[in-house]
């Protein structure tokens, strides 16, 4: 009982998990020609879309790859420069001593300053971090270690500049490279919502409409087609009736009985009429063409009158 419990919660399941074309998988549209064409527009909108962002998409991720790279680089050349940065120090204070108050008290502004400017990725705007100098608070610290140790301590300057501006670097790289990671999640959500969603469900809407006009189109074929078998059936009884009428006049002028109140071209012009009218009816569903009637008046001929009209 378990197992046929089991089985038939398995095959509901899949029964609800399978789109159909008039529950899921569509927009609920008013089938016709008009939405049909604005659900095909749609379509090449949100096609063009989806081919623009895959672009983006892609540029994106090659500039994220390449941060990636960039990044390690850094990172390498980072623990080199700082353990050369490191050791100069060193060498510095053991040639001049301790030169760290002689530097503070030649210092009044920073001299290695930071801008930031703008790189334009695919649309995506992601901050770069630029070091400079500013030239002109370095004409005191030309003079630090004059006396002894001149050489140690600029050289050590200098490492602690190059270290500075790989840091920097770092920094510019890991800054675009958190923004760029955030653009390109939201550049890739969007073309899965277009590739996965958006699309399938104007193309299922679009077949559904197609479906729906086809059908009415049927509908239309099959009430002509009906509408001429009525046509034909109601000439087909028109000249049968009128083809019986011919005989029966046939079978009177061979016994040689004619209606005094009628003459025979009387008779024959208005079975041609008759003839005329049944061939040449247009309308599908009137009745049979009304035949003249006549009321004896006089004895003898009145049976053959009634007989024949």
């Amino acid at each position: 009982e378990e197992a046929k419990q089991h089985s038939t919660t398995t095959l509901s399941f899949d029964q609800q998990k399978l789109p159909t074309m008039s529950n899921a998988g569509r927009i609920a549209v008013f089938p016709t020609r008009m939405t049909l064409q604005v659900m095909k527009q749609r379509l090449v909108g949100a096609t063009r879309g989806h081919s623009l962002l895959k672009k983006k998409s892609d540029a994106l991720t090659l500039r994220f790859r390449r941060l990636l790279r960039e990044i390690k680089d850094k990172k390498r050349q980072m623990g080199a420069l700082m353990d050369t940065a490191g050791f100069s120090l060193a060498k510095a204070k053991y040639t001049a001593g301790q030169v760290a108050e002689t530097v503070l008290e030649s210092v009044s502004q920073a001299s290695f300053r930071v801008r930031m400017d703008v790189d334009n990725v695919a649309g995506v705007h992601l901050p770069v971090f630029k070091p400079f100098e500013d030239g002109g608070s370095n004409a005191q610290q030309e003079f630090i270690g004059l006396g002894r140790g001149g050489a140690p301590i600029q050289h050590s300057r200098d490492c602690w500049i190059k270290s500075l501006e790989n840091l920097v670097s770092l920094a510019s790289l890991q800054t675009s490279f958190i923004a760029l990671d955030e653009a390109l999640k939201t550049t890739n959500r969007r073309v899965n919502a277009l590739e996965y969603v958006i699309k399938p469900r104007l193309e299922n809407t679009i077949a559904y409409i197609k479906l729906e006009l086809d059908e009415r189109e049927r509908e239309e074929f099959y009430r002509l087609k009906k509408i001429q078998a009525k046509k034909k059936e109601a000439i087909e009884r028109k000249l049968a009736a009128a083809e019986a009428l011919l005989a029966a006049n046939g079978s009177t002028a061979v016994n040689g009985t004619v209606s005094p109140h009628r003459p025979p071209a009387a008779a024959a012009a208005t079975n041609h009429a008759v003839v005329t009218a049944a061939t040449t009816s247009s309308d599908p569903f009137s009745d049979l063409v009304d035949l003249p009637t006549t009321s004896s008046s006089t004895s003898g001929g009145g049976d053959d009158d009634d007989l024949l009209f």
